[in-house]
């Protein structure tokens, strides 16, 4: 599965007869896993505003709805940031943007400590935490799997999406048990501040650009190293290039319509909401927390399963199955919250799991079809509708709950959401693509 470089030997050094050269992973895969990690990061920084919603409350008597305005603003720049980030990461390079913007989090996390308003929650936790975790999002997941992957393109896209179900794996249970034990926020918002600045030296020492700067060609490729190519100046006027160009084609309003819906019910809905709605029906909220957390353990598996799958089939008939399965198990939910963890639940979280962002690796792969060398900022487009739907959703689940005394109406609608998408996935026709590379 590795590609595999040789260590020159010293002049005058003879080789022993028999004895093969010393040899060891391509430098694509420590760029990969520093890649992994710093996702995980910022998926674990993006799981705490759905611990916040009931403390907020009681604390500041603070509506869901207000709360769940800060958390869609969180995320709607979390998509919004990712194409200007993308062409940031050409002009300046990517070790300097994630470095800035893992700053950024820090000192957003830091300052919410301090609030006593709802502007500031919207201000330190939307818009600080959003730009930052933004320029961390999966356009950045796309750029590197462009720069250093010929080959397991899709496999490594699978494998980077599930850093975002790591995080989720790690951070939950820890926030949510600090949150209940300490019954305060605050030093859960501190550990979040902490870790973003932790991760900041491993990017910076670890983390190279291109193949190039490092003497290699990307993992897979033939031929000699590629020159670096010159840094991109007008990173703002190139991402919006993009957008005007891309948006001409019937194929991104399709793949953005889509995914639109992908984040609606995940980051949107499940990730800001269940905790809250297992709540309502006497669960505790480190058992849902918990239940969030088998998600992430699942997603890793049907992330990583889904770039295998998407190295092999077509990516429009992947996608739309992952849509209409998604928006049976959501139309499922409502009957299955109860005040303890039964088995079927159980079902439904292994099941939601495997299908959270099993869209992701696909998606990618229709967008390098279709867009090219600036497929990773395109990507940053659609995944900017990816947070706007989640977005809009997570306001409107908060205004649902209040109105309504119920989340349940939200679940159908997004079940049905679901069931369009896997329509609209199927009417996304072929590009000029490029036979994917063969696997080493």
């Amino acid at each position: 599965m590795t590609q595999t470089t040789e260590r020159p030997q010293a002049p005058g050094q003879n080789e022993k007869p028999g004895r093969s050269r010393l040899r060891r992973p391509h430098r694509a895969w420590l760029v990969a896993a520093v890649t992994f990690m710093t996702i995980t990061m910022a998926a674990g920084f993006a799981s705490l505003p759905g611990l916040l919603i009931d403390p907020l409350h009681e604390e500041f008597g603070w509506s869901r709805g207000t709360i769940g305005f800060a958390v869609s603003v969180n995320l709607a720049l979390y998509g919004l940031t990712a194409p200007f980030a993308a062409a940031l990461m050409d002009r300046f390079g990517v070790r300097q943007v994630v470095a800035v913007a893992l700053t950024v989090i820090a000192v957003g996390g830091g300052l919410t400590v301090f609030m006593t308003s709802p502007w500031q929650l919207i201000l330190c936790w939307g818009v600080l935490v959003g730009l930052g975790s933004g320029a961390m999002a999966l356009a950045f997941a796309a750029t590197i799997t462009n720069r250093w992957f010929v080959a397991r393109r899709g496999l490594v896209t699978g494998v980077l999406t599930a850093g975002g179900a790591s995080g989720q794996l790690v951070f939950l249970p820890l926030l949510s048990w600090i949150v209940e034990r300490q019954h305060d926020w605050r030093p859960a918002a501190m550990v979040v501040t902490v870790a973003a600045l932790t991760i900041v030296p491993c990017v910076v020492l670890l983390l190279r650009d291109y193949p190039s700067d490092v003497g290699l060609t990307a993992y897979g490729a033939d031929g000699p190293p590629t020159p670096r190519p010159a840094p991109r100046r007008g990173a703002a006027r190139r991402a919006v290039t993009a957008l005007v160009s891309a948006s001409r084609t019937g194929t991104f309003w399709l793949l953005a319509g889509t995914f639109a819906v992908c984040g609606a019910s995940t980051n949107g809905l499940v990730k800001t909401h269940f905790v809250p709605a297992a709540h309502d029906h006497g669960m505790p909220v480190t058992a849902a927390a918990g239940l969030l957390a088998v998600i992430g353990v699942f997603d890793i598996v049907g992330t990583i399963g889904s770039g295998w799958f998407t190295d092999r089939f077509d990516a429009r008939r992947l996608l739309a199955v992952y849509y209409a399965l998604r928006g049976l198990s959501l139309m499922v939910l409502p009957l299955l919250l109860d005040d303890a963890v039964r088995p079927p639940m159980i079902f439904f979280i292994v099941f939601y799991g495997l299908d959270w962002v099993a869209t992701v690796p696909p998606t990618i792969a229709l967008c390098r079809e279709w867009f090219g060398e600036d497929s990773a900022i395109v990507f940053g487009w659609v995944l900017a509708s990816h947070q706007v739907g989640a977005g809009l959703v997570a306001f409107a689940g908060g205004m649902a709950r209040d109105a309504f005394g119920s989340y349940d109406l939200v679940w159908y609608g997004a079940g049905g959401l679901c069931a369009v998408a896997a329509l609209m996935a199927l009417v996304i026709r072929r590009g000029a693509a490029t036979a994917p590379a063969p696997a080493l």
